[in-house]
């Protein structure tokens, strides 16, 4: 299953790693650090990306002086201060060895970690964070940042884990069942043309769903499966069609799990499309996104789908 291809020429004789329209995403990069080894990959990670769309990269640290600590006294601002320059000055440092040519702008944050991120991503950017970051020098609960931003994000979000393959696999994998999910198509296409890899459009059926429904029309459970990937089929042909200069694979997986499937992914990013629940209580994402983000070998892209309004706090 996904497996990675040779990719085919662009007939319009430009390196299909660079080639834009108005279906990729090609705005600027921001990543977050707080100076511990964990987060050192995603800000290589960043570094890369943004060395790929030619755009400036922000590498941002929330210090989180302005709310939350009301007691903090001077000395321990003084010392928040003087630990932001020294954070920031080796995030730096991380990307001009990662990507020397790169524009890097540093910025040090008052506020809590997924205000300042979004904040300087607007509209059009990308946030990319670290999984097991501790949220700046006062601390937070290990893995709260990364969440916290792919919950509330409106723009594509990056969740690079400590520890990858040293190796790329050269395979981006997108989760895609119907035309719902482009959104979350978009930014894995962008991402596979950039890195010279192959697309994987994965779709997962489970069985056991349909039972007592559609699941006792079909006398070959098989026969289900084809339907189910039908209408991801149609999308992998309209993709064929747009990106000549891209390999496109389908599979249609009969699984269990949809977690499970992408979390064993082989790839150096899975995108899943980010379904966001709409009462205030529980977990603010759905099982199959928050599973990806706590669990993938790889970086997760968890992207926000149409009509899923993030909240405003999580």
């Amino acid at each position: 299953m996904c497996r990675p291809a040779a990719m085919r020429p662009d007939p319009s004789g430009r390196p299909a790693a660079r080639r834009t329209s108005g279906w990729t995403l090609d705005g600027p990069v921001v990543v977050g650090t707080d100076g511990t080894p964990d987060v050192h990959r995603a800000v290589r990670w960043a570094a890369v990306e943004a060395d790929s769309r030619e755009r400036p990269l922000t590498v941002v640290h929330a210090t989180r002086t302005e709310s939350g600590h009301p007691h903090l006294s001077l000395k321990g601002f003084r010392q928040a201060k003087d630990h932001a320059v020294d954070v920031l000055v080796e995030a730096e440092a991380l990307v001009r060895k990662a990507a020397l040519g790169v524009e890097v702008v540093t910025v040090s944050c008052p506020q809590e970690t997924a205000t300042c991120l979004l904040r300087e991503a607007g509209q059009e950017g990308a946030v990319v964070v670290g999984t097991r970051g501790h949220g700046g020098f006062l601390g937070l609960l290990v893995g709260s940042d990364a969440l916290r931003v792919a919950a509330r994000a409106r723009v594509p979000a990056v969740v690079v884990p400590p520890r990858e393959r040293d190796r790329p696999a050269g395979v981006v994998m997108v989760a895609a069942r119907d035309d719902r999910d482009r959104e979350a198509v978009r930014p894995a296409v962008d991402l596979a043309l950039r890195r010279g890899a192959s697309l994987c459009v994965v779709s997962v059926w489970i069985f056991l769903e349909n039972v007592g429904s559609m699941a006792t029309m079909f006398d070959d459970p098989s026969e289900l499966g084809v339907t189910e990937g039908a209408e991801a089929a149609r999308l992998v042909t309209r993709l064929r069609e747009d990106r000549p200069g891209l390999d496109v694979t389908h599979d249609v997986v009969r699984a269990a799990s949809s977690a499970a499937v992408l979390v064993a992914a082989t790839a150096d990013a899975v995108v899943v499309g980010a379904r966001r629940r709409s009462l205030p209580v529980g977990a603010p994402m759905g099982h199959v996104s928050h599973a990806v983000l706590h669990h993938a070998h790889c970086p997760a892209v968890p992207t926000p789908l149409a009509g899923q309004e993030p909240p405003e706090q999580v």
